[in-house]
């Protein structure tokens, strides 16, 4: 065991190369920290700020811009992880990856409970639940997502699951991790266009606020799409430590 796991360090390490990955790291970081300011400039000076259940409209704000602190910029920092702390030991990883997602899923309710509300209270009529595209996808990668959470929280933070388990999991998780984020994205952008056109007068004549949003919708993409670059690349893994081995209780794998 011990010889099988020095061969696929060092095939690891002669395969790593981490040129680009810093540049690209402080690039995507930029990008999401631009998204959520220009989503709470949106949302404060364009939509008129942040209420709660004393005003259904504003109560909608909160929607756009929880999702995308939270399933759209933390979900990234979350997957990216294990690439941006290689240095700390892969126990320490797997409890902060699991606070980043437990954090990501509070959020997300709170938006969710947001727009529900905001369509259940509308004024002088409620506003249907449901029925477009965006709430379909959207549903749908938060219920992936928390799939992901349940069933990551099994296989790495369950002491007694066996290694082979988890190692045949693991690129199962990783693939339905970029699929949930990607269907986050694109639920993002159909929705940014859903509000736009139904919510900006005379969208088609680009005022300010409609070339806005449409800043927000470029940024949802790059953001997204550098972020699954990152995490998609072999050549960025996270190098195996021997202590990767020790499970939480501190037996070995």
């Amino acid at each position: 065991m011990y010889m099988h796991d020095m061969d696929q360090v060092g095939e690891t390490v002669q395969n790593q190369n981490l040129k680009g990955f810093n540049l690209f790291l402080v690039i995507t970081e930029l990008v999401g920290a631009l998204l959520i300011l220009l989503v709470i400039i949106w949302t404060w000076y364009f939509r008129g700020g942040f209420a709660w259940t004393s005003d259904s409209g504003l109560q909608f704000n909160w929607h756009p811009l929880l999702m995308t602190i939270g399933l759209v910029f933390l979900y990234a920092n979350a997957m990216l992880i294990y690439r941006t702390q290689r240095n700390v030991c892969k126990r320490r990883l797997k409890l902060l990856h699991a606070g980043i997602m437990t954090v990501i899923l509070i959020l997300t309710t709170l938006a969710l409970i947001a727009v529900f509300d905001s369509h259940n209270y509308a004024k002088p009529i409620p506003i249907p639940n449901m029925y477009s595209l965006h709430s379909w996808i959207g549903l749908s990668s938060v219920i992936l997502f928390s799939c992901q959470l349940v069933t990551g929280c099994i296989s790495y933070l369950y002491p007694g699951l066996q290694t082979h388990f988890r190692s045949a999991y693991m690129p199962i998780h990783i693939y339905f991790g970029a699929a949930g984020f990607v269907g986050v994205i694109a639920a993002c952008l159909i929705g940014l266009n859903e509000k736009a056109i139904f919510s900006i007068s005379e969208y088609k004549q680009l005022p300010v606020e409609g070339v806005l949003v449409n800043v927000i919708g470029l940024l949802f993409m790059l953001f997204g799409g550098l972020s699954v670059y990152l995490v998609s690349q072999n050549r960025y893994k996270r190098l195996p430590k021997p202590e990767d081995e020790v499970l939480l209780s501190g037996r070995n794998e």
